[in-house]
């Protein structure tokens, strides 16, 4: 296994995880229907029939975590806020029964002395809004920009960062290109406009919650991969390359560059976006941070079947290949490629078959992954990329959203009939770790 050598002092230890994944409370207090309510309630399409309506009842719950976070000795909290609950409709009123929890649960964290990194959008998109065309439609992107702001006038003062979204490839791609995620369409053309609106709806919040003037850094939480060929063949490089195009710089590009990537560009042809006159201008702010996701490698072969990498050191319980090296390469091509500010590694784990066994959750899989993936993301800071933080995904086992309940991220167990949380050894070695870390 590899070594964890020393961090800065000042590295910022956390965990992270999503309000649809872990709140529940779907109707409570006034909250509107969501997509994911929406989904998650069709027959078919969640793996085990699960939906998000009670989760981890963390809506009632919340003081509960928040003291098993103290436990663990974390500095930071990211977490979202879902915008149904905020704002029922999407537009228009308000619900101060909404924005009332999630003010109870930062008087909470900051008894606790955790910091609160909060995501505006981690894919729980109003209904109301769906039925006006969702992202599919350009003014959803000029409605997201009034409700950044409003939190931001209400906590920007309260929270250390605010992301404007959670990994938008995943709502473009899954969402609308292959129908895996709420909404459930299967539409390329749409998928690429979508991704473009939301490029705008980030841009245009940004500009939003910086006339507001709160303290919060802000900036966006991008799903990031290196894209490797399977072979040295001509048609799995230039796989490779338009996967990286396609996924890591249509939105890198963008926000650093003020345009699209040629060759993912060129290859969409008549697919590619409707673009109005300064969007990228509007796309185009500065950000504070850049929340970077990562899990995987892209393995690209274009042979049918395509072959699958060789998955030295196995894959997680979702079938994904374990390529912490994968971090390292990423790290040091995004920052010879951008200017970036400070990144924040906002999500990394994996899922593991976890059970209690004598009160106990052995998960030494998840011990390794973690170790592996903090020793890729010292290598790259070593060679001069600026990283301020790490969150553990997850906190709590959770709706792992098409998955359902059959998939454990958490390092905390929760039995979903009881709400029963324990902790798993990758959990108690986590805060023995960030406790080794201060000592040092």
């Amino acid at each position: 296994m590899s070594e964890i050598q020393q961090f800065p002092a000042d590295f910022i230890w956390g965990v992270a995880t999503s309000a649809f994944q872990i709140e529940g409370g779907a109707s409570a207090d006034g909250k509107g229907p969501s997509i994911w309510d929406t989904f998650s309630h069709t027959p078919g399409k969640i793996i085990d029939g699960g939906t998000g309506d009670v989760a981890c009842d963390h809506y009632h719950r919340y003081a509960e975590d928040v003291a098993l976070m103290a436990g663990l000795h974390v500095d930071a909290y990211r977490f979202s806020i879902a915008w149904s609950r905020v704002q029922p409709a999407g537009k228009g009123a308000w619900n101060e029964a909404g924005f009332a929890f999630y003010d109870r649960l930062l008087t909470e964290l900051a008894a606790k002395n955790i910091d609160a990194h909060v995501t505006l959008y981690h894919w729980d998109l109003p209904q109301a809004l769906q039925d006006e065309g969702g992202w599919l439609n350009r003014d959803t992107a000029k409605q997201f920009a009034e409700y950044a702001a409003e939190v931001a006038r209400r906590f920007g003062n309260r929270v250390k960062t605010i992301a404007t979204h959670n990994e938008p490839w995943c709502t473009a791609n899954l969402g609308y290109g292959n129908a895996q995620f709420a909404p459930g369409v299967a539409d390329l053309r749409q998928s690429i406009q979508v991704s473009h609106h939301l490029l705008l709806s980030h841009g245009l919040a940004m500009q939003a919650m910086r006339k507001v003037g709160s303290s919060a850094k802000l900036g966006i939480v991008l799903n990031q991969w290196t894209a490797h060929p399977a072979t040295d063949s001509q048609a799995d490089r230039e796989l490779a390359a338009f996967e990286y195009s396609r996924s890591v710089e249509w939105f890198m590009d963008p926000i650093f560059k003020g345009r699209y990537p040629e060759l993912a560009l060129k290859a969409h042809g008549a697919n590619a976006p409707v673009i109005h006159d300064n969007d990228f201008n509007d796309i185009r702010q500065p950000i504070d941070f850049l929340g970077c996701n990562y899990y995987f490698r892209a393995f690209c072969s274009a042979e049918v079947p395509p072959r699958a990498p060789a998955a030295a050191l196995g894959v997680t319980d979702m079938g994904w290949e374990i390529y912490p090296q994968g971090l390292t390469e990423l790290l040091l091509k995004l920052n010879k490629d951008y200017d970036l500010p400070p990144v924040y590694i906002t999500e990394n784990g994996m899922a593991n078959r976890d059970a209690v066994v004598d009160g106990r959750v052995h998960d030494a899989q998840r011990i390794d992954f973690v170790t592996r993936h903090l020793a890729a993301l010292q290598e790259a800071m070593h060679q001069g990329v600026k990283v301020d933080g790490y969150f553990l995904w997850s906190l709590l086992d959770n709706f792992e959203w098409n998955s359902g309940y059959a998939k454990r991220f958490g390092i905390v167990h929760v039995d979903y009939e009881t709400q029963q949380r324990t902790l798993k050894d990758s959990a108690l070695w986590y805060r023995g770790l960030i406790d080794a870390q201060r000592k040092a």
